[in-house]
C-alpha cells in the first residue's frame, strides 16, 4: 500500500489478528489481489537494523502465503517484544495469523 489513505481505509472497520508481539488489521479490497503495508514505529523497534529485520520477515512471510490470502489489504504493527523473536519464531506467528484472517469473517 502507497498512501496514508490506503492505510486510514484500513484501520476503519478492520479485522484483527494479534499476538504479543505484533497485530495485523485487514480489510476487504476491491482488488484482485491482496496488498500488505508495514507499521513498525521507532518507539517499538529502537535500531534500524530491527525495524528493516522485521519489515523483510514480514514481507517475505506475506510474499511466501499471498496465493492463500483472501482479496484484502493487511497492515501489520510491530510491537516491541517483535524484535526479541527469532526468524523461525517469527515465521510460525505470521503462519498462524495470516491463516486466522483467511478464514470467513463472521457477519
Amino acid at each position: 500500500m502507497l498512501t496514508p489513505e490506503h492505510y486510514q481505509n484500513v484501520f476503519k472497520q478492520a479485522h484483527r489478528a494479534g499476538s504479543p508481539h505484533f497485530t495485523i488489521i485487514a480489510r476487504n479490497n476491491n482488488l484482485t489481489h491482496p496488498r500488505l503495508g508495514l507499521a513498525v514505529p521507532k518507539k517499538q523497534i529502537k535500531t534500524a537494523v530491527g525495524r528493516n529485520r522485521f519489515k523483510r520477515l514480514s514481507r517475505e512471510s506475506f510474499r511466501n502465503n499471498q496465493h492463500n490470502l483472501p482479496n484484502k489489504d493487511f497492515v501489520v504493527i510491530a510491537k516491541k517484544s517483535a524484535q526479541d523473536l527469532s526468524n523461525d519464531e517469527l515465521f510460525k506467528l505470521f503462519d498462524k495469523l495470516w491463516q486466522r484472517l483467511s478464514r470467513p469473517s463472521r457477519g
